[in-house]
């Protein structure tokens, strides 16, 4: 059996080095897409190509009678086509490929970090942090949507309102979850089960006899134990970008612009008409007919409001940014925290070596399957 797979392995690998080389001289999906020439006017400006800016994008440009420019400040996702291999996210959190922000030293949390800070890096590429993450698929909290709506008023942004698009843009790969009534099938991002080990088994089993259910966490419930359920497709990253970019192909009225960075809001008489960026080392702006997105991130978005002259009045004023609307921006940001049990190795090494093998003959084959798709 051990032959077998290994085999297979080999199979594999050969395969994804026949189709690099038989790739290496055509142009990338992502050259294909992206332009240097700007006009000087659209109806829409996007700006940030991450997990929203690419959906955002990609369904305005929908509709023929808008033309639609996506400003992005890092690279193609074809930038590296390793990008697209699920289990090398470590090699890209720390590249170029990231904005590598710091949070501030904090009393009560990251207690065992140098300086009690902790590293919030941010995916700077098309797709955004969908490009570079760990493809855990979570939607948070429905107590969370229900607050917003409820406590701040934000009206149509409850879970239940949400849940159909959620929906919409899933394409569930999961067997047992394919009926379910949280989970969509056939829109473009993919969400499958992790690689299974007999380890995660023996997880899911300790949480029964502790009295837990084995739950969905994407569902009706969120208490309980579940694997992972990752955004990959047959082994290949279900990116924002790949997805509702890369495959729709190039659309005449939609144009990408990367290596574009976004430095301010015009702002006349409370309407936004356009931004200013650099690109190629040069200051440049366009004009929004219609309407100026901000779609830049968790961080990067509050900072271009306020360095639009949009935020807190004596911050700005500390700044000498002339005031536009004083507004709280970026008060109500909260992050999630993630926590990483380490398992003892006595215990991990005990996973089969033929499930380690499929698992990465999987992702071999998700690259090939990819590069294989490029051609077409």
């Amino acid at each position: 059996m051990e032959c077998k797979s290994l085999t297979a392995l080999i199979v594999v690998v050969l395969a994804v080095g026949y189709t690099v080389f038989v790739n290496k001289n055509k142009p990338s999906l992502g050259e294909s897409i992206v332009l240097d020439k700007i006009r000087d006017e659209y109806d829409y400006v996007i700006v940030g190509a991450g997990s929203a800016g690419s959906i955002l994008a990609s369904r305005l440009s929908e509709g023929a009678n808008y033309s639609v420019l996506l400003l992005e400040a890092g690279e193609h996702f074809d930038y590296d086509q390793n990008m697209h291999i699920p289990v090398l996210t470590s090699q890209f959190v720390n590249s170029n490929l990231a904005w590598h922000y710091q949070s501030e030293t904090e009393k009560e949390m990251f207690l065992g970090l140098k300086n009690q800070t902790s590293l919030l890096n941010r995916g700077r590429v098309l797709g955004g942090s969908s490009s570079i993450n760990a493809c855990i698929y979570a939607r948070g909290s429905p107590f969370d949507f229900e607050e917003w709506e409820m406590k701040y008023r934000c009206n149509g942004w409850g879970y239940n309102d949400l849940l159909p698009y959620f929906k919409k843009a899933e394409d569930i790969q999961i067997p047992s979850l394919k009926t379910s009534d949280y989970h969509g099938t056939g829109g473009p991002i993919a969400v499958s089960a992790s690689p299974f080990s007999q380890l995660s088994k023996y997880f899911i089993d300790a949480g029964k006899e502790m009295g837990y259910m084995e739950t969905d966490y994407n569902g009706k419930s969120q208490t309980g134990f579940s694997r992972v359920q990752n955004t990959v497709r047959n082994g290949v990253r279900s990116s924002t970008g790949l997805e509702y970019l890369g495959k729709p192909g190039k659309r005449q009225n939609f144009d990408i612009a990367t290596n574009s960075f976004v430095t301010k809001i015009q702002i006349k008489e409370k309407v936004a008409t356009g931004v200013y960026f650099i690109k190629q080392g040069r200051k440049q702006f366009v004009k929004a007919k219609r309407d100026v997105i901000v779609s830049a991130g968790a961080f990067n978005s509050p900072q271009l409001l306020m360095l639009s002259g949009i935020g807190p009045k004596s911050h700005l004023q500390d700044l000498d940014i002339p005031l536009v609307q004083d507004l709280p921006v970026g008060d109500k940001f909260d992050d999630h925290i993630n926590i990483i049990i380490p398992i003892n190795q006595s215990i991990s090494t005990k996973i089969k070596h033929r499930e380690y093998g499929l698992w990465l003959s999987t992702h071999c084959l998700g690259l090939a399957l990819y590069l294989r798709w490029l051609t077409l």
